[in-house]
């Protein structure tokens, strides 16, 4: 199989939309010049206040509007598949969905996630504005051989949900997240993104939003848990090669999911 190289691209989005599509063209180009193929966007790749409300609501698009009309045209033009995240419209004039949206080398959307588990912690209430996505069977891309999930930023702290995904056959999580900063919270951040690569023995690709709001440190990590690309909390693109040859290798090292006894259901 020819080298395949994931991206992570870190920023912060902000309520700008024409300002936050350039600066997606920009870090897809140069995640492009460095070799990748597939480039993870954070979550709220779109618009984003830190303070969700109206103006959140107001912002939001359907799944055919200009924000997803413009990263499709750019993963045409690179020749590359992009993942980012989106405030789609819904039929509720007062909440949106948060959603990720995958799209192929042809500029053709080929998955589509809606988070699951809202942030309601750490003193923050995303449900007041935001509708949860359904429990329904994960949807799924296929990327250079890889079968590639989605989950978003607070579903990282719930095991069940990239647990489904490696049973539906995934090798490659991508994150896009707005992980807040906050006491500790990097280290959650990485101490989760980390355990959801071992215990699955896959590849996480998670893309945050730089400081200040985001703790950064965007990261692909491989299914030994090891970073193969971090950044700090400046606005960049980490690229990382990644292998089905060393999923195997690993997964034949520690077989923890053929010998797990424990499955999952939604509830």
């Amino acid at each position: 199989m020819t080298d395949v190289f994931v991206a992570v691209a870190q920023f912060a989005p902000g309520q700008d939309a024409a300002t936050n599509l350039q600066t997606i063209r920009v870090l897809a180009a140069t995640a492009v010049a460095r070799g990748a193929g597939l480039v993870v966007f954070p979550e709220y790749s779109s618009w984003f206040s830190a303070e969700l409300g109206q103006t959140s609501v107001d912002a939001a698009q359907p799944l055919d509007g200009p924000f997803v009309r413009a990263v499709a045209a750019l993963a045409k033009e690179l020749g590359i598949h992009i993942v980012a995240g989106m405030l789609e419209k819904t039929s509720d004039a007062h909440r949106f969905s948060n959603t990720l949206v995958a799209i192929d080398a042809s500029g053709d959307v080929v998955a589509t996630y809606r988070k699951l588990h809202l942030y309601d912690a750490f003193g923050a209430r995303e449900s007041d504005w935001v509708i949860p996505g359904e429990s329904e069977p994960p949807e799924t891309f296929a990327w250079c051989g890889f079968t590639v999930g989605m989950q978003t930023c607070y579903d990282i702290r719930f095991p069940e949900v990239t647990r489904r995904l490696v049973d539906v056959g995934v090798d490659l999580v991508v994150v896009p997240s707005e992980w807040v900063r906050g006491p500790l919270k990097e280290h959650h951040w990485r101490t989760l993104v980390t355990a959801r690569a071992l215990e699955n023995v896959l590849y996480i690709a998670a893309a945050d939003h730089a400081p200040p709001v985001g703790v950064g440190n965007s990261m692909v990590v491989d299914p030994m848990g090891v970073e193969l690309a971090t950044i700090g909390d400046t606005t960049d693109v980490a690229v990382a090669h990644v292998s089905l040859d060393r999923i195997a290798a690993v997964r034949d090292l520690n077989p923890a999911l053929a010998v797990r006894r424990f499955g999952v259901h939604p509830l």
